[in-house]
């Protein structure tokens, strides 16, 4: 894990955690003992330390790449090097201007930010999967989205799905929608791409086609047809981008029965919620331009 700017107030540090997994000839050091084409996994990681210090860390693709050209080009016997980066954010602790406490910290903006200590913030978790193949001369590079939990209070439905004898499930019309969003996505061209924009511009696109406009929100017929939007907008969107694929489990809200406490907490009950995690489903979708593989 490495710092980035600890020391300068004016700068928004963030804390990457990196694991770089190299695949090596085995043969002789598996099947004969011979430990001459080993590199000690301490070397790996003063590697990562060094690199890190020496070039810094733009962000999480640029240090992956980075990372996987070293191992190959210093170890002639590797065929290949897959580099896995999580980004871990930090933002400087603020101090409120007013509040129910004196000396009421946060991590609200535009407060009086903190010199030295901090909050770790993360609304989603950045990651990466950079893969260079010796024998393949196209860089496989990997961006992805973890752990993104929304929820939305209505305008979302599910209605006339299939009837059968086993459904026992009414017409939902309208209903809390939560769930926690998986995403990631490959890119086919890097020369021109800006990670750090690509990936926000992912992000919002996702949480626009989930929110809608902040005044009038915007209608989800089900999880999967969110889902498809979000999908086919980054696609029509950021063209270097030839497949993505998103997950999103449901994460169910239940209306709390209050019919039989009347004498408690008379009336109908629209405010208060049950989380159920099981049973649920898990909506995924692959979304690709024609005529291309991808690696996800």
């Amino acid at each position: 894990e490495s710092h980035n700017n600890i020391g300068e107030i004016s700068k928004k540090p963030t804390k990457t955690k990196c694991q770089p997994v190299i695949i090596f000839s085995f043969f002789r050091e598996s099947l004969a003992g011979d430990n001459s084409d080993i590199v000690a996994t301490d070397s790996q990681k003063n590697t990562v330390y060094l690199l890190a210090k020496k070039h810094g860390i733009e962000n999480p693709e640029k240090f992956a790449l980075l990372l996987a050209n070293h191992f190959l080009n210093q170890y002639a016997h590797v065929a290949e090097a897959h580099v896995h980066i999580e980004e871990y954010p930090w933002e400087r602790i603020a101090q409120e201007d007013s509040g129910i406490c004196d000396n009421n910290y946060s991590s609200i903006n535009n407060r009086h930010r903190h010199n030295h200590a901090f909050i770790f913030t993360p609304i989603a978790q950045r990651y990466c999967d950079v893969v260079l193949r010796r024998t393949d001369p196209k860089q496989t590079v990997i961006s992805g989205i973890k752990g993104l939990r929304v929820l939305k209070t209505t305008q979302s439905s599910f209605v006339n799905f299939v009837n059968d004898e086993f459904r026992t499930l009414p017409d939902q019309y309208d209903r809390l929608f939560s769930t926690v969003v998986d995403c990631s996505w490959e890119y086919s061209d890097i020369k021109d791409v800006k990670f750090c924009q690509t990936w926000n511009c992912v992000k919002n696109i996702i949480i626009r086609n989930f929110a809608g406009d902040p005044n009038v929100g915007i209608s989800s017929v089900s999880v999967q047809n969110t889902l498809y939007l979000s999908e086919k907008e980054v696609l029509d969107v950021i063209p270097q981008i030839s497949v993505i694929s998103m997950t999103l489990p449901n994460k169910h809200y239940f209306n709390f029965d209050t019919k039989p406490f009347q004498s408690v907490a008379p009336g109908e009950n629209n405010e208060v919620f049950i989380p159920v995690d099981k049973p649920h489903g898990t909506i995924y979708a692959q979304l690709a331009r024609k005529d291309l593989k991808c690696h996800l």
